[in-house]
This record gives structure tokens, C-alpha cells and sequence, in this order.
């Protein structure tokens, strides 16, 4: 999954990856399980990663792709270019990897958060004055962790630094291999729950069935529905929702009268 922000919406581009401790035989008949304290030797993994990411950065200056501008400008001249990447390819490449010390459920729901966000909540929007955008951060740099801190930039840089996490139409921010690919999911899938012996996903229970949709939006994403957006303190009751009128079904009664002319 990529991920392209930091708090202060600067551009912090990475990758979030949850790999099975596990996978099936090329055959399909049995589960193969990694060794228990053994997962990938990340050494390996980091450099087979530079190593690829490296060739398709350069198939992508090729083609000419790549926007170089600004303090990247002198990467098109293609000897700086040569330079540049030379010089990454002696660089150690930072691959983490860890084991879910919470368990595996706990992972799902961290990564579950950020699926779909986008790069600031409105909860961190603090006000809009004078030209100017002020809003909440974390500053995970501190130590010890420290409560949000406050920021405030100019409208136009908000606006900049906030485009600079659209993605082009068309690009899959989310991709799945394996046999979470999406063309054999549901087979695989239930290929490997059988081997595993673990039952299929149940549905909700009637206890969780009729739980409000703001109490799931609360426990996925942190944000509450029910605070009232402009004091931050009041409950916010919805009376009725004014949605916008289509102008394609709405018709003049006037031209009702109106007769046809002509054949």
C-alpha cells in the first residue's frame, strides 16, 4: 500500500506490506509455513528492492516520465542523471521488517486505517484566516511523544502540499499478490482456510448487526461523528440532510405549454 504523507503534508512516499507467514505449494495441496523465528533475510530484501526499484526509475527517465523540476532540475541532464543513481546503488536501502507482536489482528487494523484516507482528516483543520490554514500534527520525532502541535501555512502552500498526495487517474495506490490477487481470491482463499483448518468468515452477529454506522467510523478511523464539527465539544445531531438539486431532472413548467412547430 502506498503511502505518501507525513503529518505536515510534505511528500514522505513509502510502502506498508503485510506478508502471510506462510503460502501454497505450487500444487495447491499443502500450506508451506515459514520457520517460527525466521521470516526473510532483510539484507537480501533491501537490496533486491533498490535493485528493482532502481531499474523501472530508469526505464521511467527513458521514456521521460519523470517531472524534474525545481531542485531536481539538473537530473535531466542525463551524465548528473548517471551520477545520481550510481551514487543510490551504494546506498543501504531501509527494508523493515518485523513480526506482529500484537498479533496479526492488530496489524489488519492498523493498516485498515489508512486504506482510504486521504492525506489530512478534517478533526485536524483548525481554522481559515487571513490567507492563512491552521491545523493540528503529531511530531513522532520527539521524544518523549509530545501532544499535537499546531501549524499554520500560507493557503497556497496548504494547497500545494496537499495536491501533491492526488494521484494520477487511474493509479492503484492498493495492489495484492499472491493468492490474495484478485483473479483466484475466492478460490485460494478458501483453499487455504481449509488447509489451515480455520472456518470461513462468519457474518455479523446480531449483537454487532445493528451497531450505528458512527460507532464503526469511530472505532476504524479515530474520528467521532457524533462531536459537533464547529465547537469540538456539542453533540452533532442530524435533523435532515439538504442534498443538492439536479439540474438535469429539473424541467421549467413553462416549457410544458410549450407546442411543437413545424413538422
Amino acid at each position: 500500500m502506498l503511502h505518501t504523507w507525513g503529518q505536515t503534508l510534505v511528500a514522505h512516499p513509502h510502502l506498508h506490506g503485510v506478508m502471510p507467514g506462510g503460502g501454497l505449494s505450487p500444487d495447491g495441496t499443502q500450506w508451506v509455513p515459514c520457520r517460527r523465528d525466521f521470516f526473510l533475510p532483510v539484507r537480501v530484501l533491501s537490496r533486491l528492492f533498490r535493485r528493482l526499484f532502481l531499474q523501472l526509475l530508469q526505464a521511467a527517465y527513458d521514456a521521460e516520465t519523470l517531472c524534474l523540476e525545481g531542485s531536481l532540475a539538473p537530473l535531466q541532464d542525463r551524465p548528473t542523471w548517471t551520477r545520481a543513481l550510481a551514487r543510490l546503488r551504494q546506498t543501504d536501502w531501509v527494508v523493515y521488517a518485523k513480526r506482529p507482536f500484537a498479533g496479526p489482528e492488530q496489524v489488519l487494523d492498523y493498516v485498515g486505517r489508512y486504506t482510504h484516507r486521504v492525506a489530512i482528516s478534517n478533526d485536524r483543520l483548525l481554522d481559515l484566516d487571513n490567507g492563512a490554514v491552521r491545523f493540528t500534527y503529531k511530531d513522532y520525532r520527539a521524544d518523549p511523544p509530545q501532544s499535537p502541535k499546531t501549524m499554520t501555512l500560507a493557503a497556497s502552500e496548504f494547497i500545494r502540499r496537499l495536491l501533491l498526495h492526488v494521484l494520477p487517474a487511474g493509479f492503484h495506490r492498493i495492489r495484492y499478490y499472491g493468492f490474495l490477487g484478485a483473479r483466484h481470491r475466492r478460490e485460494k482463499l478458501a483453499r487455504c482456510r481449509q488447509l489451515l483448518g480455520t472456518p470461513t468468515s462468519a457474518p455479523p452477529d446480531a449483537a454487532t448487526a445493528g451497531t450505528d454506522d458512527r460507532d464503526r467510523v469511530e472505532a476504524l478511523t479515530g474520528s467521532s461523528l457524533r462531536v459537533c464539527p464547529a465547537c469540538h465539544h456539542g453533540e452533532m445531531i442530524v435533523i435532515e440532510r439538504l442534498l443538492p438539486v439536479s439540474r438535469a431532472g429539473f424541467v421549467n413548467p413553462d416549457f410544458l405549454n410549450v407546442q411543437r412547430l413545424g413538422a
